[in-house]
């Protein structure tokens, strides 16, 4: 059967269509001291919707998270991707990790104050230094009601967190991921989970990854956090 060129145009038109419906659009926004910080938004057609951050490690972007933006975004959750300051397309410095705490707050409240975005249902999602940054900043927003840290640490350079800042989150949602072979997320991990203020889940991962190669090389992490996001924000 012969396929005339017109039809093929159309077909590549509708495919072209579909892989930029299934993306996001980049997006930027002020740190809270004013660095300029760039994004990428996966908006959720179904609206108002709840909305999640998505905190990247140290040296990486937000292109760091593979296709979870639109799993997220297909599980009728928004999305928001940051590039923290001195990262990829945002301005500033990469050594100042305690001001990137500034950086993950503001995302936040640029994405709570979009219209679309469902008030109280806001979650953090970080990986390596992002689960730092993100538990640090998650206890000073009470517009966030989940956090998954994937691969935290008790000291990340200096930042510091433990099970009593753990517990200032309270009675919001924390769901916890290491590798069973990364000992000191695996640390972490195990005494943040015996704070029980509020409700906290663990999924350990027998593959050898840290932080976002959890995602990449451990499929069930993957779904696991998804699937919690859509239990802890869309109920």
């Amino acid at each position: 059967m012969k396929v005339s060129g017109a039809i093929i145009v159309v077909i590549a038109g509708v495919l072209t269509a579909s892989v930029a419906e299934a993306s996001g659009r980049s997006v930027s926004f002020p740190s809270l001291d004013g660095t300029q910080l760039a994004g990428e938004l996966f908006e959720s057609s179904a609206r108002p919707a709840p909305a999640v951050v998505l905190v990247h490690m140290l040296t990486r972007s937000s292109d760091d998270w593979g296709s979870l933006p639109d799993r997220i975004q297909d599980a009728g959750i928004t999305a928001l991707t940051i590039d923290l300051r001195g990262h990829g397309g945002s301005a500033g410095s990469s050594q100042d990790l305690s001001a990137m705490v500034e950086d993950v707050r503001a995302a936040v409240q640029w994405l709570s104050a979009r219209q679309g975005v469902r008030t109280g249902s806001v979650g953090l999602v970080g990986a390596s230094l992002g689960a730092s940054l993100s538990l640090l900043a998650a206890v000073e927003l009470p517009m966030i009601r989940a956090i998954a840290l994937l691969s935290p640490s008790l000291d990340y350079r200096g930042l510091r967190t433990d099970a009593n800042l753990v517990k200032r989150l309270g009675a919001r949602s924390l769901w916890l991921a290491a590798s069973a072979e990364d000992p000191l997320a695996l640390r972490t991990v195990r005494d943040f989970v015996t704070e029980t203020s509020g409700p906290r889940e663990q999924m350990l991962s027998n593959t050898v990854a840290h932080g976002t190669g959890l995602l990449e090389r451990d499929a069930d992490v993957g779904r696991a956090l998804v699937d919690w996001l859509r239990r802890s924000l869309l109920s």
